[in-house]
């Protein structure tokens, strides 16, 4: 949780069932308040009118409203029983247990969730004190009490009032502190399960391109040196080495990888390093690995230097990369691949296509199956950079991708001089390459 997020609590602030125990120990505490208060009055119904008013009080939290009008009617009802010429009256007004109607008031302020009802509490108590200092003339009831004695009951009242509207804000105020809190918890926990889901995709998709592609290559590597290693022992020796160095490269990705994993992210330290950078240049590695392999790979790469972002270069490496496993998967040694990479008005295209024959010209079966990884890992990385992607069999036979990715990058063509002819325009720019 942040610190803006803090709730900020009163020193007292309990919860959970030592607070009903608490406000349930209040509402019988002022309840016998008033009884007692009832009990020391002579008249006749002074203790039975108290102990209704205290027995309302009790449902004070749940039902301030009614409770509010229950107490109310029994304040009207004493007003009416009063009778001075009686000694002692049926019942006293004003008297002690009168303040049940305070207590009523302050229960509607405090706890009432309407909006208007804390005003209206407040202006009914104002009111009633106000008929029963003067008296209602038109009904033939006098009043008790005079001027001062009402601005007495007056202001003890807006005191109360006052008091418990400012209490009622308060908790207002720390339900909305606490909403707060427990929203910015609930998004910090979210962000943090998105984070988690990216990552293990952004994982799953290296460990799927490292290890599918370099296994492909060593499994169509290891068959052709355990064919050849009798009738030519040279080409064999050349396999094993093609064999040892895809090895070496996969298990670097796969520390790279780990160390991501234990450290938390690729740019602390000891983890980054000695991150090697994936470019564009690295194609043609990963090409000649497949000629190796027995692929016929006609590479094209029309991008100028400096052009690209790293993130841009690693999505284009990638899906090249995965085209080509794919290709040694599906149709074998033997297969015809071209490999189109080019940027055209701000965008990247990738274009590789395959002609699927190579199973059959080399007599050997695919390279293992698929899970469908490769494509959906394409598929999201492409998505990611905010581009779009597309694949699927050729008329006749074959597969194609095609991905274009938005060239984010503004960064001007870096100016190289070729040695020898003093050139500065000497760039990556239509590198192509057929075996």
């Amino acid at each position: 949780m942040t610190e803006e997020s803090r709730v900020p609590v009163p020193w007292i602030a309990p919860s959970g069932r030592y607070a009903r125990v608490l406000g349930r120990a209040v509402d019988v505490a002022l309840a016998l308040a008033v009884l007692v208060a009832a009990y020391d009055y002579a008249g006749e119904h002074d203790l039975l009118l108290g102990a209704l008013m205290a027995l309302a009080l009790l449902a004070r939290r749940k039902r301030p409203g009614t409770v509010m009008a229950v107490v109310m009617a029994l304040a009207l009802a004493q007003f009416l029983l009063h009778d001075p010429a009686v000694d002692p009256p049926p019942a006293h007004a004003p008297a002690a247990y009168d303040v049940a109607v305070l207590f009523a008031m302050m229960s509607v302020v405090h706890h009432s969730r309407t909006p208007w009802m804390p005003y209206a509490a407040g202006g009914a108590v104002l009111l009633a004190t106000g008929a029963a200092s003067f008296g209602v003339p038109f009904l033939g009831l006098g009043g008790f009490g005079d001027g001062q004695s009402l601005l007495i009951f007056w202001g003890l009242t807006l005191t109360v009032w006052l008091t418990a509207f400012a209490l009622h804000t308060r908790r207002l105020y720390a339900e909305s502190q606490a909403a707060r809190a427990r929203h910015a918890e609930r998004e910090q926990e979210q962000r943090a399960r998105l984070a988690a889901v990216r990552e293990r995709a952004e994982i799953a998709r290296e460990l799927h391109d490292v290890v599918a592609h370099s296994l492909a290559v060593m499994i169509l590597q290891a068959d052709g040196a355990g064919a050849v290693l009798r009738t030519s022992p040279d080409m064999a020796e050349s396999a094993l080495k093609t064999i040892a160095a895809t090895g070496r490269d996969a298990i670097d990705d796969m520390h790279r990888i780990v160390r991501v994993l234990r450290e938390g992210r690729p740019g602390t330290q000891g983890a980054g390093e000695d991150r090697r950078l994936v470019t564009l240049d690295e194609i043609e590695t990963v090409a000649d690995r497949a000629r190796t392999a027995g692929l016929t790979v006609d590479l094209s790469v029309d991008v100028d230097q400096g052009r690209l972002s790293p993130a841009e270069e690693m999505t284009a490496f990638r899906i090249v990369q995965e085209c080509l496993t794919n290709t040694l998967r599906h149709a074998g040694s033997g297969a015809r691949v071209d490999i189109r990479v080019r940027e055209e008005g701000g965008t990247l295209l990738i274009d590789v296509t395959d002609d699927g024959g190579g199973g059959a010209l080399a007599g050997r079966a695919p390279v293992g199956e698929s899970g469908g990884n490769g494509l959906v890992g394409m598929r999201e990385r492409v998505e990611l950079a905010g581009g779009a992607f597309e694949a699927g069999p050729r008329l006749g036979s074959g597969w194609h991708v095609r991905a274009s990715v938005p060239v984010r990058t503004k960064t001007p063509v870096a100016a190289r001089t070729s040695a020898g002819t003093g050139n500065p325009e000497a760039t990556r720019t239509s590198v192509r390459t057929e075996r």
